[in-house]
């Protein structure tokens, strides 16, 4: 059964596995990947302190600074993906998340995206989020649909057009 867990140092193998399995150059939502190096054991562990050292348990206060709460998506040691939610809005929206190939059509993400729902509300005391993807990603939009996702519009970002979703917490 998978769960989701705090980023860790522990399973930098099978975090390797699942990055490869998206290939170079792709965006993996819900890691915040950009340049870093998690390809040495230095880099990983560096990468992972800085996903984690504001993260705050749900039911507590969330101080000013901008910051997430990551999280990975793990079954049997293997990681199937990550989420995050992120403590304030911009374009980017309040929450981004990716499923590795290998484990997609399972409603992983669904489950996931569910979960940190009730987190944005316990720890954030937030009554909505925004929710946005690629026009394109049908999958994406289903899976933020199957969680109460009303479609405000599509806006072109410069990257191609992009589905605004509201979420509503309460």
């Amino acid at each position: 059964m998978a769960e989701l867990i705090l980023p860790t140092t522990d399973l930098h193998e099978a975090f390797l596995d699942c990055h490869d399995e998206w290939g170079p150059g792709l965006h993996e939502d819900g890691f915040g990947l950009g340049g870093d190096d998690v390809r040495s054991a230095e880099g990983f562990a560096a990468w992972v302190h800085e996903r984690v050292r504001f993260t705050h348990p749900a039911g507590t206060p969330c101080p000013p600074q901008r910051h997430g709460s990551p999280r990975w998506i793990v079954e049997d040691g293997r990681v199937l993906g990550g989420i995050a939610l992120r403590h304030w809005e911009s374009d980017l929206g309040h929450i981004g998340y990716g499923v590795r190939p290998s484990a997609r059509r399972r409603g992983l993400a669904s489950w996931a995206l569910a979960r940190m729902l009730v987190e944005a509300r316990a720890a954030l005391g937030l009554d909505r989020v925004l929710m946005p993807c690629l026009a394109g990603n049908l999958a994406s939009a289903r899976t933020i649909e199957r969680n109460g996702g009303v479609l405000e519009g599509i806006v072109d970002t410069g990257h191609g057009p992009v589905r605004r979703y509201w979420i509503t917490l309460t």
